[in-house]
């Protein structure tokens, strides 16, 4: 009988698999597929791979330009994609936006594309950074009294929220509640 009921449990569960399957996935600009909406750049390779939504910002003189990584976002991928192409893709798309000779890169989980750039354009970089919402403050590899001076710059709140994450998190799953998110978070907490 119980071999029966988890056969019957699996024919159901493939039809249902079978059923609810998603359609596949469509590229912008492939016949049957949304529209391209924004400007493309054209890589040498002949990727059309990043689209600029940039912004002048006039009076500090700075262009601030967003764009997909090959394979991500509206992006084309590209199988061959390493650190070395990464670099040399934002070299090449600041090349044909003409932004200048010197450039600052950085993104959230900026580590291939600002690694990158640090080795194989260091003569185009005016500047690097990594945009994050939360670091880890005890990473090995991470010079030690710079850690520490940059936690104890934290306020309480969120030096007291870091410490628990770090040290008992398991006690970090309540900071999701928002009865209990503003004893830990201070002001940033959302109520």
């Amino acid at each position: 009988m119980v071999p029966r009921i988890g056969l019957l449990v699996v024919l159901v569960g493939l039809a249902f698999q079978a059923i609810l399957h998603p359609p596949p996935q469509k590229l912008c600009g492939s016949p049957g597929g949304p529209p391209v909406t924004s400007p493309r750049i054209k890589l040498s390779d002949r990727r059309h791979a990043y689209k600029e939504g940039g912004e002048l910002v006039d009076e500090l003189g700075i262009y601030l330009l967003a764009f997909d990584r090959a394979g991500y976002g509206e992006n084309y991928p590209n199988p061959k994609r390493n650190v070395r192409s990464e670099a040399l893709d934002i070299e090449e798309l600041t090349d044909q936006l003409k932004l200048g000779q010197k450039l600052c890169v950085g993104n959230v989980d900026g580590r291939i594309p600002n690694l990158g750039c640090l080795q194989y354009i260091p003569n185009r970089l005016a500047g690097a950074a990594l945009v994050l919402p939360i670091i880890n403050y005890w990473w090995p590899s991470s010079p030690a009294e710079l850690s520490r001076q940059a936690f104890m710059g934290l306020i309480m709140p969120e030096q007291r929220t870091l410490w628990i994450a770090h040290n008992i998190n398991f006690l970090a799953l309540p900071l999701d509640d928002p009865e209990v998110a503003p004893f830990f978070c201070g002001s940033h907490a959302s109520s």
